[in-house]
């Protein structure tokens, strides 16, 4: 049952991308009949990692009967296609529960119906639309009967026997040994292939491909700059020492079966120098965090989030972290969990008498980004459609602003509005609109933490908006929208004008791709000097991708990167930005 709505995610990025080149590629049926729109269902898509973990197959008497072989079909389908909307314990997440005390009495020709032709409130039509033949309708029927498979936990012992390092921090240079302008470096990930590119954004050339995790969900620099950190969806972390004189592997781990968020400590003051010291990741299974070494990444502290919902007070069985910051005002890291709906201030000053602040927003974090001031993190709780507001400062809530229909804003985008002054914005999936945020309560205080203005998009589906200290404009991608035209091209904005509307840039045609790949235009990203933008052009595993590069200045197209080696290109991240946290 491939979700139809979103979860609160992933960078979403990473799980939308397999289901969103079919999605183009073989031209499903429009979801308008079911109240959702297609960006929604593209958006929840993506094999789960558990599909492959062995899980005790547990047969309950009242359910109906099912050969192991069909138990083990049916749970790699649940992975696969409906673990990301209604759980991995099957307890319900942006999806219904399916718990057998609420499927055995709805019966199996009930359940067959609903899965063949779906509802208005979100499910799938998946044998009228094609996805599932009537035998997997039938097979599924019956799997959401049985008691759900319980996946394994991975504790520090099941870490330790993950971890390697390959070159000790002894044996690393102890100066930069190449000349590459590390600042400029690009990671971009390839997504099918568990690779991230290292390009020289100054030549524009390949420095390396790098062996990853599988489908890499980000890319965050060190706070000294050095070290490159990668998180793919399979939680494993590649720690990437950019002195050496071709940047590569030093060290990895994998914290759990699936994440998606990582970072490093930032935070230099009074209470310590902890540049470099610790790195933080949080998983999506188990529901936990872990806190390891910075230069080798050995796991020191596993910490759960399971616990009670914000609001109903209810006790979640897998609230997964979300996305992770570190704090430039305190010893702590900033992990937002999903389903529970809080984010967790975590002193990390002294891990051994480890300090959590918990702060209550709303369901379901998701990903986000710092204002300006690197004070506020404003993140979304993209089901409740909502920006929660975080002073680091404080340590507490700020605000809880309404906005569009599914926020997701990658990091979001800082710029100077000529009537709000400094504003945030995050486009939707859900709908057309991008929101500005003020967030000046010293300078523009009527405005602070308000939705002070909406601007129209091209439409829905987009992931990531960004803008830079020093470009005067504003972009947004719209790579889940089901018009091709709209996938494959981005808007921008003229932040001094910003009521003449937005200006289109065919990326994809600009790309020079001539076969039929999905081409579709993801992730803005300047480079560290502010006037170039990067854009992946992604198309399927068979099919040619690029990466295109435009002039920040003319909105004319610079350079574009092909390369054999460049396959799914999704997310990519600039060393400098990334380690500033400037977008």
């Amino acid at each position: 049952m491939k979700p139809i709505r979103p979860t609160t995610i992933a960078c979403a990025l990473i799980a939308a991308f397999a289901f969103a080149a079919q999605a183009q590629e073989k031209k499903p049926a429009d979801a308008a009949d079911k109240h959702v729109t297609l960006p929604e269902a593209a958006y929840q898509s993506g094999a789960s990692p558990l599909a492959g973990e062995n899980m005790y197959h547990s047969t309950n008497p009242k359910a109906p009967p099912m050969t192991l072989a069909e138990f083990d079909l049916g749970r790699k389908t649940y992975f696969e296609r409906c673990a990301g909307c209604h759980g991995v314990l099957r307890k319900g997440a942006t999806g219904k529960p399916l718990t057998p005390d609420l499927t055995i009495p709805k019966g199996t020709a009930y359940l067959k119906v609903f899965i063949a032709y779906g509802s208005p409130a979100g499910m799938p039509n998946w044998q009228t639309s094609g996805e599932m033949d009537e035998k997997t309708v039938d097979l599924m029927a019956r799997y959401v009967q049985q008691d759900p498979p319980v996946p394994p936990e991975f504790g520090m012992a099941q870490m330790k026997a993950t971890w390697k390092v390959t070159v000790p921090p002894a044996q690393r240079p102890t100066k930069k040994m190449n000349s590459y302008n590390i600042e400029n470096i690009f990671s971009t990930t390839l997504r099918d292939t568990g690779e991230v590119a290292l390009i020289d954004g100054d030549t524009k050339k390949i420095i390396n491909i790098v062996k990853t995790g599988y489908a890499v969900h980000i890319s965050r620099t060190s706070a000294s700059g050095r070290y490159l950190f990668v998180i793919g969806r399979d939680a494993k972390i590649n720690m990437i020492d950019l002195w050496m004189p071709t940047p590569d592997n030093v060290a990895e781990v994998r914290i759990g079966l699936e994440a998606r968020s990582v970072d490093t400590s930032k935070y230099k003051g009074k209470e310590g120098d902890f540049t470099d010291k610790l790195a933080i990741a949080g998983a999506y299974w188990p529901p936990q965090y872990v806190i390891m070494k910075g230069d080798t990444l050995e796991p020191l502290k596993i910490v759960s989030t399971r616990g009670m919902v914000v609001g109903t007070q209810e006790y979640h069985p897998e609230p997964r972290v979300a996305s992770i910051v570190a704090s430039h005002f305190k010893p702590e890291f900033v992990v937002n969990v999903k389903e529970t709906g809080k984010t967790l201030m975590v002193d990390y000053s002294n891990i051994d008498a480890l300090k959590v602040t918990e702060i209550g927003s709303a369901p379901f974090l998701h990903d986000g980004g710092w204002d300006s001031s690197k004070r506020y993190f404003m993140v979304a709780a993209n089901q409740s459609n909502k920006i929660s507001v975080i002073d680091a400062k404080e340590g507490k809530l700020t605000a809880l602003i309404d906005v569009g229909k599914i926020p997701h804003p990658g990091r979001g985008a800082n710029f100077i509005h000529p009537k709000f002054g400094p504003v945030w914005s995050t486009g939707h999936l859900g709908d057309e609109s991008i929101s500005l945020i003020g967030t000046d309560p010293q300078g523009h205080k009527e405005y602070a933490f308000k939705k002070v203005a909406e601007l129209k998009g091209q439409g829905g589906g987009a992931l990531f908006i960004k803008s830079h200290p020093k470009s005067k404009h504003l972009y947004s991608d719209t790579p889940l929208n089901p018009d091709a035209k709209i996938s494959q091209s981005v808007a921008v904005y003229d932040i001094d004008n910003l009521d003449k509307g937005f200006t289109v840039l065919p990326i994809a045609d600009w790309a020079g791709i001539t076969d039929d790949g999905a081409k579709r235009v993801v992730q803005p990203e300047y480079n560290k000097a502010g006037d170039e933008v990067w854009f992946s052009v992604w198309s399927a595993k068979n099919k040619q991708s690029a990466l295109v590069i435009v002039d920040d200045k003319t909105l004319k197209l610079k350079a574009v990167i092909k390369d054999p080696r460049l396959i799914t290109p999704t997310g990519h991240f600039n060393v400098y930005n990334t380690q500033h946290d400037v977008y």
